[in-house]
């Protein structure tokens, strides 16, 4: 069986000075296989965690939305299923995203964001 790497490449955020989100390095497997990546965004603000697929060379895609709270994404990129893409979050700052049944177009650097409320400005004209 053809063997697939996967990269989480370690992602560190920074907002006022305070690191907002952390991910692990790396996942290898086999296709067929299903992987959890892992997003710790440190503090809760009530926002959405979002999900992007980079592959090198490429500019980012959108995979999916997720709220801590709800059982499922709310909102999928275009070519990304919620057959085989998901999310899960074990609290309000920790969350998952899930492949099932790993394809060799899987293989990519996977990255998690949120948005930092305390970055927000009011803009007047």
């Amino acid at each position: 069986m053809l063997g697939i790497l996967c990269t989480l490449i370690t992602a560190l955020a920074y907002a006022s000075g305070q690191k907002v989100l952390t991910q692990e390095p790396e996942a290898s497997l086999k296709i067929g296989a299903d992987v959890k990546f892992h997003c710790n965004i440190v503090k809760d603000e009530g926002n959405y965690v979002s999900w992007y697929k980079q592959v090198p060379g490429e500019a980012p895609q959108f995979v999916l939305r997720f709220y801590h709270s709800h059982s499922s994404p709310d909102l999928y990129g275009t070519g990304f299923s919620s057959s085989r893409f998901t999310s899960k979050a074990s609290s309000s700052t920790d969350y998952q995203l899930i492949i099932s049944n790993v394809e060799v177009e899987d293989s990519a650097v996977y990255y998690c964001g949120t948005w930092d409320s305390s970055a927000s400005a009011a803009v007047s004209q």
